[in-house]
This record gives C-alpha cells, sequence and structure tokens, in this order.
C-alpha cells in the first residue's frame, strides 16, 4: 500500500476494564483513568501515539465509562489555569493547555461486552480506514509506531501483533520468526516472546468479530493465525502493563524520576 497519512489511521483504545488487580490504587476509577505522574495512563498511551502522527482516538468504554468522557470534556479546566466571573460564566482561559490537537469518539460498548465484541461495536468509526491501531488501555511502551505501520503494510496481511520479552504471565505466541504460528492466551509457562498488546488491523478484521464475539485474544486473534494473516512486529524496549499495585508504583516511580521509557513525546 502506499504510503498513509498516520493521521488518517484511526487508534482504538481498549477502556472498558474495571481494573479488579489493582484496586490499591483506586477503587473508584477505570483502569484506564489510574494515575501516572498526574495524568491517566490513557493520556500517556495517547501520547505515544500521537507523537507518531496519529490525531484520531476511539475510546472503546465499559466501566464508569462517564469518569472518561468527563476528563476529556473539561480536558481544558483539567490542564488549565483559569479565571471565571460567576455572574454570568464567562471563562478565560490562560497559558498553554497542552496543544493536543486529538479528535476522540467515545463508545459505549457494554459493561460486560468481551474485547472481540467491543471491537465489533465500534465498526462505525473505524471501516472506512485504511487500517487502524488498537491497544490496550493500561500498558506503555516506546514502541516505534511509524515502523510497526510500515511493517504492516507491507506485510499486507490483516493483523499484525507486536512480540515483547516477557516480564509476567501473558499470552504467549509461537512464531517462525515472522508470521505467528499459535496464540497461546495465558500459557501455564512463558517463554520467548508473548502479546505487547500493540495490534495494528486492515478492515479485514471485521469479518473475524461481531457483537457477541469471545475475547479478542481467545477469538479472532486465534482465527487470524490459522488463516495465515497475523504477523509479528518485534519490539525490544521498554514495555510494561499497569496489571498489579506494584507495576502501578514503578510505573509512577519512574515518571518522577524523570527516567520514563515510553515519554517520547
Amino acid at each position: 500500500m502506499s504510503q498513509v497519512d498516520p493521521a488518517d489511521i484511526p487508534v482504538v483504545i481498549l477502556a472498558g476494564g474495571k481494573g479488579t488487580r489493582i484496586r490499591e490504587a483506586s477503587e473508584a476509577l477505570p483502569k484506564p483513568m489510574i494515575d501516572v505522574g498526574g495524568k491517566p495512563i490513557v493520556w500517556h498511551i495517547m501520547k505515544t501515539y500521537a507523537h507518531h502522527g496519529h490525531r484520531k482516538f476511539v475510546l472503546l468504554l465499559g466501566f464508569k465509562s462517564w469518569t472518561i468522557k468527563e476528563y476529556f470534556l473539561r480536558y481544558r479546566e483539567n490542564v488549565s489555569d483559569f479565571t471565571i466571573n460567576l455572574s454570568n460564566s464567562e471563562t478565560t482561559f490562560h497559558g498553554d493547555y497542552g496543544g493536543e490537537n486529538f479528535e476522540i469518539s467515545m463508545v459505549y460498548t457494554g459493561l460486560d461486552t468481551l474485547t472481540g465484541g467491543r471491537l465489533s461495536r465500534a465498526r462505525a468509526h473505524l471501516e472506512d480506514a485504511p487500517a487502524f491501531m488498537l491497544t490496550y488501555g493500561d500498558g506503555v511502551a516506546d514502541i516505534d509506531v511509524a515502523a510497526q505501520r510500515a511493517h504492516h503494510f507491507a506485510e499486507g496481511t490483516i493483523g499484525t501483533v507486536t512480540a515483547v520479552h516477557p516480564t509476567s504471565r501473558y499470552g504467549e505466541l509461537q512464531t517462525d520468526g515472522h508470521k505467528v504460528m499459535d496464540f497461546a492466551e495465558k500459557p501455564d509457562l512463558n517463554t520467548g516472546v508473548v502479546n505487547g498488546g500493540f495490534f495494528m488491523f486492515s478492515p479485514g478484521i471485521f469479518d473475524y468479530v461481531n457483537d457477541d464475539s469471545e475475547m479478542l485474544e481467545s477469538g479472532a486473534l486465534q482465527a487470524l493465525t490459522k488463516d495465515g494473516e497475523l504477523t509479528m512486529f518485534l519490539h525490544e524496549g521498554f514495555w510494561r502493563g499497569m496489571d498489579t499495585y506494584r507495576e502501578y508504583v514503578e510505573l509512577n516511580t519512574l515518571w518522577d524520576s524523570g527516567e520514563a521509557p515510553w515519554r517520547v513525546w
């Protein structure tokens, strides 16, 4: 495929999770809104993609969806100094608000919908795009998104999954160094590389999901693998999912120290 402007490639973020294993950080928030360095982790993910030219985002919402909607609806108030005249509610903002040129579609996909079904319910926002990125709302990396895009279009498959070296138990990938040969979700023992959660899909993925779909990982991705339509993009750099309180503390410590590897912007 010829060069595609990344501004035309939406980024889908699975943002419906409850984060039940990280309650020490917050029981009141959806997992993508848990704070890292003063901003929700989903903001960090969006900033990474924006650094590589993406500006359109589709957030797939579920648990406490209004919390995420309200944050972005009132984003400028959240990040700016301002003066408000209480007699007429006239507001004057002061200084730079961050300059994020994001276009964000909020799509409520159900409280308990599985990941394949969530993606299917966002089809109307994605099917006219040449391709789209997809990731989870709780992991950060210094991934070279531009290189992943180029890899995906060069391979011509429906899906590309980023492979990383494991830090804990994640779905294992059996590969031939190029194509994914088996997608083993949550194996007993991890070796080699695992699913890093940064995907790219062509519109053909919608032939593999529907509103009643099972998990994307145990359904569509395994079906793509069997059809030879899932390729691997190897990421050797920093990658971390925020699945536990220990990882939450680690990410905040890295940010506070000024040594957050995922801060590429």
